[in-house]
């Protein structure tokens, strides 16, 4: 038998609060010691990330903990901060200045063009050939078209040839 209980705010920013830096709690430990059912936690994480809020994932390597999404959003907060705001920061967020920094260096890397991959390379090559192929396809229907409209034309003026 379920009963629908209903939560209060508070209460669902105190359990957000408790899977975040420091504390880094999992979802289990938190459905565990509040009472509450896995998916209900689920529920408040997806809807608070909707809202712009970033909480790790409960994933036991440090570096897999943070989704794509937040660590480009902690790049971009931190990208102005001077050493001494990004370290308050990090104490905050429960974070490594270097992580910040591995972070933004994968960011700038994949925006480098010398970094682009070799299939992207031979991707953009192929595509290169198939629009100049398309071009002059292009040109020689239009050539076709051409030639028949003035085929109709002539018909139409001096008549069939064959029928004479």
């Amino acid at each position: 038998m379920t009963t629908n209980r209903t939560y209060t705010k508070e209460y669902k920013e105190r359990v957000l609060k408790s899977l975040q830096p420091p504390e880094s709690k999992t979802v289990a430990q938190v459905a565990k010691e509040e009472n509450i059912s896995k998916n209900t936690i689920h529920g408040w994480i997806y809807r608070a990330r909707q809202a712009g809020m970033k909480i790790p994932n409960s994933h036991p390597s440090h570096e897999r903990r943070w989704r794509k999404e937040d660590k480009l959003r902690i790049v971009f907060e931190t990208f102005t901060m001077n050493q001494q705001e990004l370290g308050a920061y990090c104490r905050e967020h429960g974070l490594y200045v270097s992580d910040i920094e591995q972070w933004r260096t994968s960011l700038e890397n994949s925006l480098d063009p010398a970094t682009i991959s070799p299939e992207l390379k031979t991707e953009k090559e192929k595509n290169r050939k198939l629009e100049k192929e398309l071009k002059y396809k292009e040109k020689a229907l239009a050539e076709a078209a051409a030639l028949l409209v003035l085929r109709k034309k002539a018909e139409a003026i001096w008549g069939d040839p064959e029928e004479d």
